[in-house]
């Protein structure tokens, strides 16, 4: 199975090599890399979030296999969808599915389902393969589409069963967690309600994160994810959080009453 780019052209550019100077265009510095075990990183068209993301992929080491957790902006028949077999098709050319990791994953909980149609119209995961691919062109990846659905009791099995399956796999994985933060609201709102939610994700609890984005109606899209994506870390041993880079569409617009926000982390 080949999944096709979806958004290709619309939140990223579609030709290869004008891709890639986008991507380097949002690169400021390559420091020392971090071997993380997971990322938050944002999933907008890259005009507005693409400096974040780049930050966040610029300061980690990428490992051969990538487990990739996005929240669904439409309805899916699967809790947890998950793409098993294939490929999928960017710009900058094909990446593999670890079809072995996903399987370690179907293995350890029968919320997750193959369900490669629900990834047909979604461009929460596509839009973190081609900078994936920039600095890590033999990358593999395990697509996972999050409903939003799923409550927290589902999360925290989820997340369990990623430590499980990532324990048992004889290589290096990391996790990113696809999504924005706060929108349409004005920059002030969106900064004390992302920092809310950014605490918890830097602390490692996601309990707290789930409760604080439920009880302040924070519009973090990817929370589930995100989530999902703490417990997990937290198996894998995980001690801390650490924010990259944030910033509103308002940066580039210059429209700040009603924004978009991005925040990148790494997870370590």
């Amino acid at each position: 199975m080949l999944r096709q780019p979806y958004v290709a052209g619309y939140f990223y550019p579609d030709e290869p090599e004008i891709l890639k100077k986008t991507i380097k265009s949002f690169i400021r510095e390559e420091g020392i890399k971090n071997r993380a075990i997971g990322a938050v990183c944002p999933h907008a068209g890259y005009e507005f979030s693409g400096p974040v993301a780049a930050s966040v992929y610029a300061s980690i080491e990428i490992p051969e296999s990538v487990i990739i957790l996005g929240p669904a902006h439409q309805p899916i028949l699967s809790l947890f969808a998950l793409f098993d077999r294939g490929s999928w098709l960017t710009p900058l050319g094909e990446v593999a599915v670890d079809s072995e990791l996903a399987e370690l994953i179907v293995e350890e909980t029968d919320l997750v389902s193959r369900d490669l149609d629900a990834h047909r119209k979604e461009h929460s995961i596509e839009v973190q393969i081609p900078f994936l691919q920039y600095f890590r062109p033999d990358v593999g990846i395990v697509p996972i589409l999050v409903s939003y659905q799923a409550g927290f009791p589902e999360l925290n099995q989820l997340g369990q069963a990623l430590t499980k399956a990532i324990k048992q796999y004889d290589q290096q994985v990391m996790l990113i967690a696809s999504t924005d933060m706060s929108h349409y609201v004005n920059k002030k709102v969106a900064e004390e309600l992302d920092s809310k939610a950014i605490s918890f994700i830097e602390k490692l609890d996601p309990g707290g994160l789930f409760n604080v984005v439920t009880s302040y109606g924070i519009s973090m899209c990817g929370f589930q994810p995100t989530t999902a994506l703490l417990v997990a870390a937290r198996g894998l041993g995980a001690k801390k959080g650490q924010l990259i880079k944030y910033q509103t569409s308002g940066d580039r617009t210059g429209d700040y009453l009603e924004v978009v926000s991005y925040a990148g982390l790494i997870i370590y």
